[in-house]
């Protein structure tokens, strides 16, 4: 029996990360359903959740669960920053040889983290979930989400895997590389393919919200999908080079045309519609990108000002 102890207290400790934002419905669900899973894990494990600023009661009910046990520990921020921003901060204060992002509304299976640990004892860094279902999302969500991924992976160096969230398994060297990372305009999706390392994938059945509603709507979605792609490429940047010396060489033809015309038959007063649209499309071409190179040069702003990711108000059960 002794053996046996001694032999548990060496197993590996998993970290366990919720980044939580106005969650009260669900936190309950979430940790009887993480209990569940845990009472049959052999792993040592800690519960990370980030409380990224919530307005209802999240965090005093957090505050419970962390004073009836010392392995779930809670960060607080002083305001909301955003999920991407409560990802990192989960990862930085996570001391777990094995760290896993899962989202508290439970549409993230914690019995999947079984198949996890199995490939990551296997020897994969990273073992990531891929959606095999997205039926409880509306249909232009979907239509959308899918064109975003092929968006993604047309113009970006590292591709993300269609329908992979957060909901994955890191090994500690994987989550040290990323800590590395000092972007502050983070798209987390991309950072963890960045860092690359021997990976996995494993499909899940996406459950349906366990309580609450969702806090993304598609302006929040759109805004996400805009950063996700100023973050990772340079192409809608580099594009415009092509675009406009394609555009110019037209203009020289173009000119060069009514230039002999001009010379052959005289001027004529003609062609007013044409001129109209032309001015109008050139116009529209012209703040089209003057707004791609603004998006860029607001992240620029951003990285400059150097501010830090987050604001931490307190942590519960954690040594700084």
């Amino acid at each position: 029996m002794r053996e046996f102890e001694e032999n548990m207290e060496k197993r590996e400790l998993i970290s366990i990360i919720a980044p939580i934002y106005n969650e009260e419905a669900a936190i309950d669900i979430f940790f009887a359903e993480m209990r569940k899973f845990l009472a049959t894990c052999s792993y040592r494990y800690e519960i990370i959740c980030v409380n990224d600023g919530s307005s209802d009661n999240t965090l005093n009910i957090l505050k419970k669960y962390a004073t009836e046990d010392k392995r779930i520990k809670v960060v607080s921020f002083s305001r909301n920053f955003g999920k991407e921003r409560a990802l990192y901060a989960g990862l930085k204060y996570s001391s777990g040889d094995a760290v896993i992002p899962i989202d508290a509304d439970l549409q993230h299976p914690p019995i999947v983290i079984n198949a996890f640990l199995n490939k990551w004892e296997e020897g994969y860094d990273i073992v990531y979930g891929v959606r095999k279902n997205r039926e409880n999302e509306g249909r232009l969500r979907r239509f959308l989400s899918k064109k975003f991924y092929e968006l993604y992976n047309l113009i970006a160096e590292q591709k993300a895997p269609y329908n992979a969230g957060d909901f994955r398994l890191m090994d500690r060297k994987v989550v040290d590389a990323i800590l590395k990372i000092q972007e502050k305009q983070l798209f987390m999706k991309g950072i963890f393919n960045w860092v690359g390392y021997k990976a996995y994938s494993i499909e899940y059945a996406c459950a349906a919200r366990a309580a609450g509603i969702s806090k993304f709507n598609f302006w929040k979605l759109w805004n996400f999908a805009l950063d996700g792609i100023t973050a990772t490429s340079t192409f809608p940047l580099r594009i415009w080079t092509y675009l406009g010396g394609g555009i110019a060489l037209i203009s020289f033809f173009i000119a060069l045309f009514f230039l002999i015309k001009t010379l052959i038959w005289g001027d004529t007063v003609q062609g007013f519609p044409t001129l109209v649209i032309l001015i109008l499309f050139f116009g529209g071409i012209q703040l089209l990108v003057l707004g791609i190179f603004g998006e860029y040069i607001g992240r620029i702003m951003i990285e400059v000002k150097n501010r830090p990711l987050y604001i931490v108000d307190e942590v519960i059960n954690i040594s700084e």
